[in-house]
């Protein structure tokens, strides 16, 4: 999502995820490539507040910043599955990935859109009965019938396509509400949070890894 100046990238959670209440981490980097240094990392804070000051400062300058959770792994085995389930998702995304380039190439495959057999088929394309049937071509009724292509009440009723009132009253082209009737709203940036707020999320984070068995 954008901010001001810069960008913020974050997960999107649903709000019953126990990753929320994870500590989290600001990574800031610069947005583009013609600007290069090293990122540098903020936190561990609560979610609310690392969100709140990354909003806060990619708001004022060209930067990206991303927010993560951190993973309070407790062994070698927690950390190495975290990394095998890490790369099962990557596994997962290139797959379909794949999948999506293959059905691509089913349906521009030259072969398959220009197979003589299935382009020249005569029951399939040339179907005399169905191409030449008089009664499904060219039933006089139904092409000439003026009452249902040339209505001159329909096609010309001035209450219909040229209302005056509809189309120049200026309350119904430019009120906000028929225009944008409904739609999500961009959200405003948080405030960042005090210093003591800060500390207080801080010893909670403490409060939370060190109740971790």
């Amino acid at each position: 999502m954008m901010f001001g100046v810069g960008a913020l990238v974050t997960l999107d959670l649903p709000a019953d995820s126990p990753l929320r209440d994870l500590p989290w981490i600001i990574t800031f980097g610069p947005l583009g490539d013609e600007d290069e240094w090293e990122p540098i990392v903020c936190g561990p804070y609560e979610r609310a507040h690392a969100l709140a000051l990354a909003e806060a400062v990619v708001a004022d300058e060209d930067l990206m910043g991303v927010v993560e959770p951190l993973l309070p792994s407790l062994s070698v085995d927690e950390i190495q599955g975290e990394i095998a389930a890490a790369r099962l998702a990557a596994e997962e995304d290139a797959t379909e990935a794949r999948g999506d380039l293959d059905e691509y190439d089913a349906l521009t495959d030259p072969d398959a859109l220009t197979d003589p057999d299935a382009l020249t088929d005569p029951d399939a394309l040339t179907d005399p009965d169905a191409l030449t049937d008089p009664d499904a071509l060219t039933d006089p009724d139904a092409l000439t019938d003026p009452d249902a292509l040339t209505d001159p009440d329909a096609l010309t009723d001035p209450d219909a396509l040229t209302d005056p009132d509809a189309l120049t009253d200026p309350d119904a082209l430019t009120d906000p509400d028929v225009l944008v009737p409904d739609g999500p709203e961009l959200d405003e940036p948080l405030p960042p949070p005090s210093t003591d707020e800060l500390r207080a999320g801080f010893a909670r984070i403490a409060t939370l890894l060190t109740s971790r068995r």
